[in-house]
């Protein structure tokens, strides 16, 4: 197939389209410096790349997360999807993968599935967030067949959780916390695995985390063992409603995909 993979310079992207090219199919790699270079937030740039890549498929993998910038990186969902989805539909395209996450789910006592209502009613700043997300998944949606994947916490190469990452450099300064919010991890390379799956399963949103949702006052300290800096005291106090982890229970039962790292634990001893 002819695959545009908006975010193609991103840390799954630059993953994705080798192994996408190395199956056969054809990739034109869209990104703000990427091969061909467009800001989504520019409608009619958009317009025009998608127009003349004429896809089969579009693969939105972008995000803007580089600087810790959580307001940009929404409104990126917000108008940059809005953009993506409209050059698409016009474009004549069936088929939209879409990234998500899968923490923006509304307060409850279990992991969420993906039954569970997002938390449109949260206070700011998650508000910003977790309505960039909804806006996102809304426009992915309009296509005649749609995946939106909500990853669960990257970590693995080229992440926030990396040895040389961002969170290991504030872990080293004291700055993370080993509290009881709860969170679903998901290995780089799973979630690479989990985007080429998606070209052939069925419309929905899935959940794509590992099978371990924990506290962070549990896996908090295996990650600082493995990037080699001391592991913070653990925070009492409980857990926010929202910070409850996610299910894969759809993913891996009934559409067979399958974590390499089905924990953090085994995950983090490969960092």
């Amino acid at each position: 197939m002819r695959i545009l993979l908006a975010g193609s310079t991103g840390v799954i992207g630059r993953r994705l389209g080798p192994i996408l090219t190395d199956q056969g199919h054809e990739v034109i790699g869209l990104a703000r410096n990427g091969p061909v270079p467009v800001d989504v937030l520019d409608r009619d740039a958009v317009a025009a790349a998608v127009r003349d890549a004429r896809p089969d498929v579009v693969m939105h993998q972008l995000t803007s997360l580089s600087t810790g910038d959580f307001a940009a990186n929404s409104r990126l969902r917000r108008v940059g999807t809005r953009n993506l989805v409209d050059a698409a539909l016009a474009a004549g395209v069936r088929r939209i993968v879409g990234q998500s996450i899968a923490w923006a789910y509304e307060p409850g006592a279990e992991p969420a599935t993906e039954k569970t209502a997002l938390d449109l009613g949260a206070p700011e700043p998650r508000q910003t967030s977790v309505a960039g997300v909804a806006a996102l998944e809304s426009a992915v949606q309009e296509a005649p067949e749609w995946i939106v994947l909500r990853y669960g916490t990257l970590y693995g190469p080229d992440t926030w959780y990396a040895r040389d990452g961002q969170m290991a450099q504030l872990a080293a300064a004291g700055k993370v916390l080993a509290d009881a919010d709860a969170s679903s991890l998901l290995h780089v390379d799973d979630a690479v695995a989990a985007a080429l799956a998606a070209l052939d399963w069925p419309s929905g949103a899935v959940n794509v985390c590992d099978d371990e949702p924990a506290p962070a006052a549990e896996w908090v300290p295996v990650f600082c063992a493995a990037v080699g800096v001391a592991a913070p005291a653990v925070t009492d106090g409980e857990r926010h409603g929202w910070a409850r982890g996610a299910s894969n229970h759809y993913a891996r039962k009934h559409l067979g995909w399958t974590p390499t790292y089905p924990s953090w634990r085994a995950g983090f001893a490969v960092l």
